[in-house]
Parts: C-alpha cells; structure tokens; sequence
C-alpha cells in the first residue's frame, strides 16, 4: 500500500509543478481533466445508490466551470443561474416519466456542481494572484506534506480515533502531526520560492500552512461521509494506494479556496 502510494506520488508531484509553473491553458486543461474525473466518479457513487442525477449535465457542467473561471471570470454568477435552472428543468422532466428520485436528484446535482465545480475552479483563481505560481506551489504542496505526515505517525501511532462512523483509520495523532509537518512544510517552501518572489516569506507560509493543515483535513473525512453513506471504500481505483481522483482532490478542494481567501486577505 505504501509503496503504491509512493510510486503515485512520485507521478502528481511533478505533475503538480509544472502546471503550477505553466498556468495558463495548460493548467485549465489539466483541472478540466481533473475535476471531470471527480464529477465521474461523483456520479458514479450515487448511481450506485439507487439515484439517477443526470450524468453528462454533471461532468460537463462542473469541468466547464473551470473554463468559465479561467476565460469568462465575471460570466461565473451566470454560469451557476442557468445551471440550477437547466437541471431543475431536467428533474421535471423526470419526474413527469415516472422517476422516483427526481427531487433528490436536483439536489445531488446542484451539490456535485458546487463541491466539485465551483470549488475546483478556486486553483485557477489561487494561480490568477501575482506571484500566483509561488502561492500555488505552497498551498497545495502543503497539504500533501500534511497528508503524509498525518498518514505516517497515524499508521504507527494512532490510538485516538477522530470518527469512528466516518473514518475509523484517522487518528488525532494523525492528525496533530499533519499540522505541524504541514505547517513546517509551508513555511520551508515560502522561505525557498521567497528567492524569487520576495513578498513571499516563511512567516506568511506559516500562515497558511497552518490554515490549510487544521482545516483542509475536513475534506477528507466529508468526501468519506459521501462513501460511508453506500459502503464504498475507494471513489475508484483509478489511482493504485490512493484510490480515485476524487479521493486525491477532496482535501485540496478545501485547500484551494481556504489558501486563496487568506492571500487575498491578509497578504494582498
């Protein structure tokens, strides 16, 4: 299992940085991918379940949004009004055939839209900032490290459990450790990059790798809850030791929008 986990890594890692460093198109690309995955396997699991939210509405409409963020930003408010409306429009029309799940359906669309969507486009607005590659490449890469912390001392010296029903394997060891190696980890990068953005600094890193270690954990154990719900381990199996895309983003979806706000807040 670790070692799955480490070859995987080895491949984001890398990854990671150098759409962090490209932006532009190349970034947009890489999140419609990412988050159409995500949307994939969202419906998928609620398929699963017995619901039928409408599949292609869901993909498309929350990749889309990180075209809409990146091409059309003001167009944003827009894009979400004639979303709700097209997919409410959608579930009447279910419901007249006979479905049984069509109010919930609604609901399970509109909510995959804004987890995934409407959150996911929050990297193409952490990359937008000035000097957007160094706060990219500290906000995200911190919660990993907070991630790897967390998954090394739990397994070894977890005895704690933060939720039984949610997520029996966390621990508060686990997850104490996270924030320090989370927070150490974001105040290491921002003293690195500060060698090229000198507003950067590891006092500002310290910040934000504290933000994001206490908090970004959450997304973990929500996109838990959504598999607990109809016992599924795994989103997919997409990604060996770690599971499906959605799997590997739910943290960073709180990341993102959490790292932006504090920057855009404090810093800038």
């Amino acid at each position: 299992m670790l070692a799955q986990r480490l070859i995987v890594a080895i491949f984001i890692v890398p990854s990671l940085v150098f759409f962090a460093y490209a932006g532009g198109w190349v970034l947009a690309v890489a999140m419609v991918a990412i988050v159409g995955l995500a949307a994939s396997e969202y419906w998928h699991l609620f398929s699963s379940g017995g619901y039928h939210p409408p599949g292609m509405l869901l993909v498309v409409g929350s990749a889309g949004f990180i075209i809409i963020r990146y091409a059309l930003a003001n167009a944003s408010e827009l894009y979400i009004s004639l979303f709700i409306l097209v997919v409410m429009a959608w579930q009447v029309i279910q419901y007249e055939k006979g479905s049984l799940t069509a109010a919930a359906d609604f609901g399970i669309t509109v909510g995959g839209f804004l987890y995934l969507g409407w959150l996911g486009s929050y990297f193409i607005s952490l990359r937008g900032l000035a000097d957007g590659t160094w706060w990219f490449l500290i906000v995200i890469p911190a919660i990993n490290i907070c991630d790897a912390g967390a998954y090394f001392i739990g397994s070894h010296f977890g005895r704690h459990k933060i939720s039984r029903r949610v997520s029996p394997n966390k621990s508060w060891e686990g997850y104490f450790a996270g924030i320090v190696t989370g927070t150490l980890g974001a105040m290491a990068l921002a003293a690195l990059w500060h060698l090229r953005a000198p507003f950067i600094t590891a006092e500002k890193g310290f910040i934000l790798g504290l933000a994001v270690s206490i908090l970004s954990p959450l997304g973990d154990l929500g996109e838990s809850m959504l598999k607990r719900n109809f016992a599924v381990k795994d989103s997919s199996h997409l990604l060996p030791g770690h599971g499906g895309m959605m799997d590997r983003i739910d943290s960073w979806l709180w990341a993102a929008p959490i790292g932006y706000y504090i920057i855009i807040t404090l810093f800038l």
